[in-house]
């Protein structure tokens, strides 16, 4: 695993965690197979809109399981995938952490656990002073409050796509969603900021 490039100063560190998987199933559901949400350039978009920059960005994520024996329908899939998580291993400042899914169960290993305890955990040791956690889980919020309880002075945010919202979140940290759609969204906007994103800028093409 690539080790962790030393800050020479945490003072006022912005940090991003990103529910890698999360943020995939809902970039797929919004744009299809033969298009995928080009990561860097959702970063400058979301660093546009909060105003901010972004020192260390985590990305927390796994890949599906290839079978031997697949599907028109999977192959399109995992080749949307690969094109999307190769976008987020070359957009800088970025650390991937890469979990897995079980064979028998399908179901995602490691991932959350990591992505909770290392935002808990640097937030006890002072590694920053603001976290921006983009997901639509609502099972992230005990590892908000953890952190929030750990820490003195320190700002946290929830991000999320239009189509992944935290609502539960909203009514404890400010929360940001992206919209790509016209769609009207039933959310009371005094708990959110709404954040009108272009979509086509955004992404890239599968068949290359």
């Amino acid at each position: 695993m690539k080790r962790e490039p030393r800050l020479k100063n945490n003072v006022g560190e912005k940090y991003l965690f990103v529910d890698g998987t999360n943020l995939y199933a809902g970039q797929y559901s919004l744009f299809g197979p033969s298009k995928y949400l080009v990561f860097s350039k959702f970063v400058k978009t979301i660093e546009k809109g909060l105003a901010k920059k972004f020192d260390r960005i985590y990305f927390y994520a796994s890949y599906s399981i290839r079978h031997k024996r697949l599907t028109r329908k999977e192959k399109i899939y995992l080749r949307n995938e690969d094109f999307f998580y190769k976008s987020v291993k070359n957009t800088p400042k970025t650390t991937f952490f890469k979990g897995y899914q079980s064979k028998t169960s399908g179901k995602e290993k490691v991932v959350d656990v990591k992505l909770a305890s290392d935002l808990v955990a640097y937030a006890i040791v002072g590694k920053y002073k603001e976290a921006h956690l983009l997901t639509g889980d609502a099972d992230f919020l005990e590892a908000l409050f953890n952190a929030r309880k750990h820490s003195k002075g320190v700002k946290f945010n929830i991000l999320c796509l239009e189509n992944k919202i935290m609502y539960r979140g909203s009514y404890h940290f400010p929360t940001f969603v992206f919209q790509f759609t016209k769609r009207k969204l039933s959310i009371d906007t005094r708990f959110y900021k709404l954040i009108q994103t272009d979509a086509g800028s955004l992404l890239a093409d599968t068949e290359v």
